[in-house]
């Protein structure tokens, strides 16, 4: 079952928004692709082996935080998922 959510990353003039999927990522159980919607930033990540999340792929330059802050909304939107209309 694919999941999508809506999500919005800080960025260093203005908020980033974007859409993530649930991806596959060779070597990891659960990873997640974020787009922005204007094509400026691409961020995957995932959990290592220790449960820790990761930066595996993405666009330059890259802020630590945003791996944090695209955990929070992960969490929120996989407890909470969104209602389809």
């Amino acid at each position: 079952m694919e999941q999508q959510f809506n999500a919005v990353l800080t960025g260093s003039d203005s908020p980033v928004e974007g859409i993530v999927d649930v991806i596959n990522y060779t070597g990891y159980p659960q990873a997640y692709e974020f787009n922005s919607i204007d094509d400026t930033l691409h961020l995957i990540i995932a959990k290592d082996t220790d449960g820790n999340w990761i930066r595996l792929e993405g666009s330059e330059p890259y802020f630590a935080g945003w791996v944090d802050e695209l955990v929070e909304q992960i969490n929120l939107n996989t407890t909470n998922p969104p209602t389809l209309l």
